[in-house]
């Protein structure tokens, strides 16, 4: 059997590649090597390289999307998109992709823009379902913000977030009113155009998996998240300050009512490849936050610790993540 190749594609252009990186390196070591040659290869800017220890890097001929090795032209046969945030997660890799026809494992380009626009998505979902969320209001850079409307509107405590980013950068718990705008100028200030302010629900937080394995969508067993700081932020996901506890402790009719949800969002917006989707529980109801949709591989990660809990193998995992998006853009 010709073994295909494998893009790893890591890095980016957002405040994760750090965080990328680390998942590239994590799906490396769950490539089967009995089948596929892996490629890591890191984008930043107009630079993408494939860069191995004790080899110099090799540019990414992007006309064909292959690699000159050793005097011979590797073309890469599937990207494996490991990129948090631009241009991996908004479509925008994705699109470039699709014009060479080189198979991918995430969301097609238009999925990818939509999910990644927090407030889009919720629009969409909000729709065309009956999933339950929380109430919103997006604030562009250029908008005269008017505090008492939106404290009217959604009450306190609040959450304000960049409406187009991951990680928990940039999100703050606003307290009172006069921590409204303060808190909105700062998230624009961190480079964010567009900021959603969301209201606060008091509850259970967790977030839930899914993905097509063996041509069957799969909905991953449930993660419950405490967080030891005021809210999941970047130091709950990354270094520590939370207890993540699968499968959740929920129970069997809650369980079901968002496992049937997940797979629902995930048909609904026309999802591939693996995603995560959050909620709230709050009155045995999940409210649906966000969906990531090129979720974390690193150590500190969720999705492979719901797929132990499912007594399952990050290396059949992976496998079938490649194998379907091959099927699927024969």
């Amino acid at each position: 059997m010709t073994k295909k190749n494998i893009a790893i594609l890591y890095g980016g252009n957002s405040r994760e590649a750090e965080i990328s990186a680390n998942s590239a390196r994590n799906v490396q070591t769950w490539i089967d090597r009995e089948r596929y040659n892996a490629f890591m290869i890191e984008i930043k800017d107009r630079s993408w390289r494939w860069t191995q220890e004790g080899v110099p890097s090799v540019e990414v001929n992007k006309n064909d999307f292959s690699l000159h090795v050793d005097g011979q032209h590797v073309r890469l046969d599937v990207a494996l998109i490991m990129i948090h945030g631009t241009p991996g997660e908004d479509g925008l890799l994705q699109s470039y992709l699709d014009m060479l026809r080189v198979p991918y494992t995430t969301c097609s380009a238009f999925v990818s823009a939509l999910t990644f626009n927090k407030f889009a998505c919720k629009a969409f979902l909000a729709h065309t379902t009956s999933v339950a969320m929380a109430n919103a209001v997006l604030v562009r850079s250029a908008d005269d913000v008017d505090v008492p409307s939106i404290v009217a509107k959604l009450g306190l405590p609040l959450f304000v977030k960049p409406n187009a980013d991951g990680s928990s950068f940039g999100v703050s718990k606003v307290k009172t009113a006069e921590e409204l705008l303060p808190a909105i100028q700062k998230t624009l200030a961190e480079g964010s155009r567009e900021v959603i302010v969301e209201e606060f629900i008091e509850g259970i937080e967790i977030t839930n998996g899914a993905m097509f394995l063996n041509g069957e969508l799969t909905v991953l067993p449930i993660t419950e998240i405490v967080s030891k700081n005021d809210f999941f932020d970047y130091k709950a996901k990354y270094q520590g300050h939370s207890n993540e506890i699968t499968p959740a402790r929920l129970s069997e009719k809650i369980t079901q009512a968002v496992q049937q949800q997940t797979a629902q969002i995930y048909r609904q917006l026309g999802c591939a490849g693996i995603v995560r989707v959050d909620y709230i529980v709050y009155n045995n109801l999940p409210y649906f936050l966000e969906i990531n949709t090129v979720p974390g591989m690193s150590r500190a990660s969720i999705i492979p610790q719901q797929v132990q809990s499912m007594g399952g193998d990050m290396v059949q995992t992976i496998t079938a993540l490649v194998e379907t998006a091959l099927a699927t853009h024969l």
